[in-house]
């Protein structure tokens, strides 16, 4: 009795083995393997065990063993190899079927199986669809694809220089050295080759583009400023971070008789989570990478959830990391952007403990927490309304302060390259109506030579900051 328990335990049936009767069972054998192995790859089948485990034998010749492997060889697609053996259990003749095999999906007489504990369950078309999909993911990855339309001369070779130079590689031609970073393929220009190192990528990829916000409020209602980045992914990580550090309140502390900066945001912390964005976003969705600086936090979004069923809880709990776009991520680590075994998020962690992510509307968020939530401070009423200034009109207000007159072209160059005219006005009209500034010429508002010069509450404005 204890024997025969042992046995049956000894050969139950799993996902990944099934057990025969005997090969009058032939037919149902071959859709159990095919289930087997688009479900694990691999598999084993006894021929000579009921499925309750208890050993019965069957009848074996080399005639037997050739049937079997002629019927596999006619009935599955593609094509396997199996490991046919005469096995004898319990002094009885049994035939053993080994599989291996990753190219799915398999079919058996014209029709697709999914092992689903013992039993064989036919596939749905979308689920076949799927594991197509996915067997196929690496050869779609976007920043594998040929650039149909770009050539070498759409390579800058001073950008593609000086990323040598950082990576510590030698320089021979720019095709040359392309080719052995597998950035090109039959002479022609991949995609990350393009977004990388393109003159003008955005010529070539409209998605090759950062949209940054300033936002007056904890929503969207309140537009502060609004400015688009295009470019490689170089330029439009250097912008993204230079927009956010001019938007948000940076401190500063003493390091002897050195003053340094203290942005309210790790700057580690925030660098990461944008090159995060680019290196892991959906480069075939349209959409850009999108900043956004609100009154009370700062968001990252990027195009695309977590790649390949990866959960923010992994991401979180451990240094997982699965990414969409392998020849990106490969520059990056090259020039120490990224780390080859996804520590990003623990080091956005480590430098911002209270960094949330999340996913919405087919995108993924890294969201900041700014350590001063008031973006601004009461300076004034008007009309029974509160007015508050941000962070770069207090720049304005004492900058003409500390120059007793200035025109607006003055203060845009003041501001720096990713200043607008527009916004610059925008601001002015602002310390205008709220008596903080006044002209210079009070009788041409609109002149060339128009100045501006703090008033006494402006001055009040600063003091009190």
């Amino acid at each position: 009795m204890d024997c025969a328990r042992d046995k049956v335990l000894a050969f139950k049936e799993t996902e990944t083995l099934e057990l025969k009767t005997s090969t009058s069972e032939l037919k149902e054998a071959v859709i159990s393997i095919v289930a087997m192995l688009n479900k694990h790859y691999k598999g084993t089948l006894y021929f000579g065990i009921k499925d309750d485990g208890i050993v019965l034998g069957q009848s074996v010749s080399p005639k037997t063993l050739r049937d079997i492997s002629k019927t596999i060889a006619d009935y599955v697609e593609p094509k396997i190899f199996p490991e046919i053996t005469h096995e004898v259990i319990d002094d009885k003749d049994c035939i053993k079927v080994e599989i291996h095999g990753t190219n799915i999906p398999y079919y058996a007489y014209g029709r697709a199986y999914m092992r689903v504990s013992d039993e064989d369950r036919k596939l749905s078309a979308k689920k076949i669809e799927e594991m197509i999909l996915r067997k196929n993911k690496d050869k779609l990855r976007w920043d594998g694809q040929i650039c149909k339309k770009a050539t070498l001369k759409d390579i800058s070779s001073y950008k593609f220089r000086k990323f040598l130079k950082l990576s510590n590689l030698k320089h021979d031609t720019v095709l040359n050295s392309l080719e052995k970073l597998s950035l090109v393929s039959h002479n022609m220009m991949l995609n990350t080759a393009v977004i990388l190192f393109g003159k003008k990528p955005e010529t070539f990829f409209p998605n090759a583009r950062l949209r940054c916000a300033v936002f007056g409020t904890e929503s969207t209602s309140f537009t502060i400023d609004m400015t688009d980045f295009y470019g490689d992914l170089f330029y439009l990580i250097d912008m993204a971070e230079a927009y956010v550090l001019k938007n948000i309140h940076i401190g500063m502390k003493l390091d002897g008789l050195r003053r340094i900066d203290v942005p309210e945001i790790n700057k580690e912390a925030l660098r990461e989570a944008i090159i995060n964005a680019f290196c892991h976003r959906d480069y075939y969705k349209y959409d850009s990478v999108n900043v956004a600086v609100f009154k009370d936090r700062v968001e990252i979004r990027n195009p695309g959830k977590l790649y390949d069923g990866l959960t923010i809880d992994e991401i979180v709990k451990g240094n997982v990391s699965k990414r969409r776009n392998e020849l990106i991520a490969e520059m990056f680590n090259k020039v120490h952007y990224v780390e080859k075994w996804g520590r990003g998020i623990e080091l956005i962690l480590s430098k911002e403990p209270e960094t949330e992510f999340k996913e919405a509307f087919a995108m993924f968020v890294t969201v900041f927490k700014r350590k001063k939530a008031q973006v601004g401070v009461q300076v004034g009423v008007q009309a029974g309304v509160q007015v508050e200034l941000i962070e770069s009109e207090y720049k304005i207000l004492n900058f003409i302060r500390l120059n007793e007159s200035v025109t607006l072209k003055n203060i845009v160059f003041f501001l720096g390259y990713l200043t607008r005219t527009k916004n610059v006005r925008h601001s002015i009209n602002k310390l205008l109506s709220n008596n903080l500034i006044e002209l210079t010429i009070p009788d041409r508002p609109n002149s060339p030579k128009q100045k501006y010069k703090i008033t006494q509450k402006g001055s009040e404005a600063l003091d009190k900051r």
